[in-house]
């Protein structure tokens, strides 16, 4: 091999590293929960007046309704209630607008979306991007799961500050959304 094709181990490594990183948005549920998701299964980051998401009966208490996006109908889901945190409806706070993350599932070709394939995450805050290398990803320890919030777990990842950050799967959630 010539010298220019030739990757000593330690560059081997980096480039590994380089894709194995991944980008996360992360944002926050009330009180002090910080969640991120993969930016390839977020569509947008939404901010929609009260009012504006239209409740439909007979749906899961977490199913707050849909919302008419530039066209396409968005299931939106109270994040908290649905993971076992304190509902949307029980927080204190003011504010004028909800704030969601849009996600559709991972596998998806975007040019091919139908009907309920978008979900709105209806979340506290949505905070900034973060990259993190994917092998840096933990399981948590059984103990520390609730039985409302494990099917959704990827796993948590630890910063180099020491907070901790959940990783949602969003697939995992279009899997919960109720069927027709």
């Amino acid at each position: 091999m010539s010298e220019q094709t030739t990757l000593s181990l330690s560059q081997f490594q980096q480039k590994k590293n380089i894709v194995e990183r991944q980008q996360f948005l992360r944002f926050v549920l009330l009180p002090d929960t910080n969640l991120m998701v993969s930016l390839s299964e977020i569509a947008a980051v939404l901010k929609i007046p009260f009012g504006q998401i239209i409740p439909i009966p007979e749906m899961p208490s977490w199913v707050m309704g849909v919302y008419n996006w530039r066209g396409e109908i968005v299931w939106m889901i109270d994040l908290g209630q649905l993971l076992g945190f304190t509902p949307w409806y029980q927080q204190s706070g003011v504010a004028s607008h909800h704030k969601a993350v849009v996600i559709h599932p991972s596998t998806q070709d975007r040019k091919n979306r139908t009907a309920g394939d978008l979900v709105g995450l209806v979340v506290s805050d949505v905070n900034d991007i973060e990259l993190c290398n994917t092998n840096e990803l933990h399981s948590p320890p059984a103990s520390a799961v609730t039985p409302d919030l494990a099917p959704f777990l990827r796993g948590y990842w630890i910063k180099d500050n020491g907070d901790i950050v959940v990783t949602i799967d969003a697939d995992a959630i279009f899997a919960a959304m109720p069927k027709e």
